[in-house]
Parts: C-alpha cells; structure tokens; sequence
C-alpha cells in the first residue's frame, strides 16, 4: 500500500474512537428495541455523541480548518478553504432499529474539491479509504470497481425516490456512504441516487474515483440537493440511458 497523507491517518484515528462509543451505542439500541417508549431519543444523543468526538479529534490536529457535519451544520475557523466533511452515522435508520448497516464518513474538502475520504464500518469493521491520486483501499488492500460489461449481470444500489428503473438490478441498503464504499470495491457495480447532503457523498464518491470508477459531475460546493451517478466507465453510460428523470 502505498504510504496515506497525514490528514488521512487524523481522520483514521478519530473515527476508530468514535466507533467505541457507537458500538456501546448500537448494543443499547438492540435492547431498546422491545421498550415501549423505543430507541429514537437514544439515538439522537449517539448521533450528537459520536460527531462531537470526531470534531475534537479532528480539530486537535487541524484546530484552523473548517467544519461541515449533519448536526452542527458549519464551524468557522479561520482557514476557510479546508473543510472537515462529518456524517457521524450515515445509515441512521438502519441504526435506529437495530439493523447493523451504517458507517462514519468523513471527507475533506480543499478548495470545493474531496482531496481525502474515509467510510468506517464499525460493526463489520470494515475500513473504505483514498487519498486523491493515491488509489483507494479495503482494510489496507487496494481495491477497484467492478469490471462487468452487462447490465443484467449487474447489481445497483440506490433509493429509488423519484427514480424510474428500467432493467435494472437494484438493492436498496439505507446507506448512501457504504453504497459508494461498496462500489469502489467492486461489490455493487453502480449506484444512482437523488436529492443527496454534501456529507452523505463525499467520502465515497473520492473512493469511486480513486478505484477507477466514473462518477458524475459533483460541485462540491453545495450541501444538498445532489444526485449522484457511480459506476465503472464500462457502464456508466449504459446505466444511465436505463435512469429516467436523471
């Protein structure tokens, strides 16, 4: 492997501490399972737990850089052209009812650009990582997207919301950071999504890249309101002529 940037080894740390206390969390959501009041408040405070620590974390390296989270939304510091990028749990759902689906997400973002991006799967324990220009990796092993040509032989993730599928087969897994992990590794073959956040995308969409996969044009700039189309080149085209209302 080759060797990973220092902001790639800040954003490693912190979530391998993060990730601690979001399995503690997750075991507590299982047996809330079967309360009568239920898991949502509980994981609301996991939510806001976990993405404090990794703002700390973060910024005790870095204490200039900027922050974008799901919770918090922005933190100005005084360098306003790195950005952290913070989705503490992409996959709250699947959290919230105890289904073990979810990851940590962290970017940056130099200049409007994803220089650096990293999806932890606490519970699989299963690490997505790329540095721009520097090829991405599974638990360090490099990985690649898939190589299939035929769209039938092909498996799509996606949310579907406003999407018509024509021909294709598709998953919906409740994590739109683990569907562009899994496609950098080559374990669905595209994913087509819409009306995604900033951080929700753009660890994954580095990894989809950096494993030689296509991905649309992305202005990385905004913070909602993105659609994004992933796959290998082999069919992205092909994919997309099968998506309606693009």
């Amino acid at each position: 492997m080759n060797s990973i940037s220092p902001n790639l080894n800040i954003m490693i740390k912190a979530c391998e501490k993060a990730s601690k206390v979001l399995k503690r969390d997750f075991g507590e959501v299982e047996n809330l399972q079967v309360s009568l009041k239920g898991p949502r408040d509980f994981v609301t405070n996991s939510d806001k737990k976990v993405e404090k620590i990794l703002i700390e974390e973060l910024l005790k390296y870095k204490k200039n850089f900027s922050v974008i989270t799901e919770e918090t939304k922005f933190i100005d510091n005084s360098d306003k052209e790195n950005f952290w990028i913070i989705d503490p749990i992409d996959g709250t759902t699947n959290f919230l009812h105890g289904i073990p689906h979810f990851a940590i997400s962290v970017a940056l973002r130099f200049n409007n650009e994803i220089i650096s991006g990293l999806i932890f799967d606490p519970i699989k324990d299963e690490i997505f990582f790329a540095d721009k220009n520097n090829g991405a990796y599974f638990n360090n092993h490099r990985v690649r997207v898939s190589k299939k040509n035929k769209l039938d032989e092909c498996l799509f993730a996606t949310n579907k919301n406003g999407i018509i599928i024509s021909g294709l087969n598709s998953r919906v897994t409740g994590s739109a950071a683990l569907d562009l992990a899994y496609v950098g590794s080559g374990r669905f073959d595209g994913y087509f999504q819409n009306n995604l956040n900033l951080w929700d995308i753009a660890a994954g969409s580095l990894i989809v890249k950096e494993a030689g996969g296509t991905i649309n044009d992305i202005d990385y700039s905004k913070i909602e309101n993105i659609n994004v189309r992933a796959s290998s080149n082999n069919i992205f085209s092909k994919m997309n002529e099968k998506i309606v209302n693009f």
